[in-house]
């Protein structure tokens, strides 16, 4: 008999085994020294057969931006299950004591990163925040659209780097949904170690900021650098790897990827992880020199309690329906309810009569933050569209002026 219990600090070294068990790794002593610090932080919850730790779930206590607020959010990561004890309800059992904890303690949503996105939507977790990788071929000028912002760009010392950029990322946060705050400890071990952990031919973060100088910041970007090599036979350019960009303005945007796309002994910018309506992919000159190379679920999302999650976001739009909503994890949220929104709030109650829409609590965690369309998911027969209108008048109250976003991955 498995028994869930959270996870005591004497642990942790376990939990790490584990998990670099269950995900092939064998991480150098620097990195195992992070990891532990990290989960030292987190909520542990573990799955004991007898004294042997089977199975393994942290959580940080994480607060995310949503439309019009910031919702506290418990990120999950480090997620696994022994190879001995697979298909036994485990991680069932690890995801429902989390969900209903989480919802008892008054955090309405949860958030983690996929390895395995089949997994996760059991749960009712859906994919709510794209990512996408663009590339710029840097071997010549980048070419523009727009004037670039002609303030001074300044190098910042990585020691200094939190208390200039975090406050601006702080700020920031409320302007695009789907972005976690961020601790000094996750700026430090996470964004600007010394060394990247994937890939130890990078240089370490280098930071530019943009702005008059006395003045506040009107953007930033974190980047590393690698050498060019061989590739075969053939020389690989020196590689800009752009890790974040921040930009008051189009035209500050413009004047950071300017200024990384010229940096000398490169041919090359990546950028993981970019929104997928990043302004540069409009007022870039050549799209042959600017690309989207990939695109890919990033950040997926739980509601936990969907009465206080709907309540708590803002709303574009008006919108009266009621929703006929399925979660066969939190029976407390399924249900025929009434939700009536607009710009100054919203309810939402338990209604009789006939449902609007039908829809699982996954496909509206995926909505929810703007960044799925609900008539999306009717032509998909995802959901149940029962009166005309019902999935447009939806969208429109859940509109975000700019797509949801994180490179945050955790």
């Amino acid at each position: 008999m498995v028994d869930i219990r959270e996870v005591p600090e004497a642990d942790i070294d376990r939990a790490l085994e584990l998990a670099y068990l269950a995900f092939h790794d064998r991480p150098e002593k620097e990195a195992r020294e992070r990891h532990h610090a990290l989960l030292a932080r987190c909520d542990r919850i573990g799955a004991y057969d007898g004294d042997v730790l089977v199975g393994f779930m942290a959580a940080h206590d994480f607060r995310l931006s949503v439309p019009g607020a910031d919702l506290p959010c418990p990120g999950l990561t480090f997620v696994c299950v022994a190879p001995t004890h697979r298909r036994r309800g485990v991680l069932t059992g690890l995801m429902t004591r989390m969900m209903r904890r989480a919802a008892d303690s008054g955090r309405p949503i949860a958030a983690l990163w996929a390895s395995e996105a089949a997994i996760y939507g059991r749960f009712g977790y859906g994919g709510a925040t794209t990512g996408a990788t663009v590339e710029i071929d840097s071997t010549r000028p980048l070419a523009l659209r727009i004037d670039p912002d002609r303030r001074p760009l300044r190098l910042v010392d990585p020691e200094d780097a939190v208390d200039v950029i975090g406050p601006y990322h702080e700020a920031a946060r409320a302007g695009r949904p789907g972005r976690p705050g961020r601790s000094p400890e996750r700026w430090r071990d996470e964004w600007l170690t010394e060394q990247d952990e994937e890939d130890e031919e990078l240089s370490p973060p280098r930071i530019i900021v943009l702005g008059d100088p006395g003045e506040p910041i009107a953007g930033y970007v974190i980047y590393r650098t690698k050498p060019e090599g061989d590739a075969g036979a053939a020389r690989t350019p020196g590689l800009v790897r752009v890790d974040e960009l921040e930009a008051d303005s189009p035209a500050v945007a413009a004047a950071l990827w300017e200024c990384v796309a010229a940096l000398d002994l490169t041919g090359k910018v990546s950028a993981w992880g970019r929104p997928a309506d990043d302004p540069l992919l409009h007022f870039a000159a050549d799209r042959d020199q600017v690309r989207v190379t990939a695109q890919f679920p990033a950040l997926w999302l739980r509601l936990l309690d969907v009465p206080a999650a709907l309540t708590a976001r803002s709303w574009a739009a008006p919108v009266e329906l009621v929703l006929e909503v399925h979660d066969a994890r939190l029976p407390d949220n399924a249900g025929r309810f009434r939700l009536k929104a607009g710009p100054h709030g919203a309810t939402y109650r338990h209604a009789d009569g006939p449902a609007d829409l039908a829809l699982d609590v996954r496909e509206l965690a995926a909505c929810y933050l703007g960044g799925t369309r609900v008539t999306e998911l009717v032509a998909a027969g995802l959901v149940q569209e029962h009166t005309p209108g019902a999935a447009t008048a939806l969208d429109d109250a859940l509109r975000t002026p700019v797509l949801p976003h994180t490179s945050d991955e955790f």
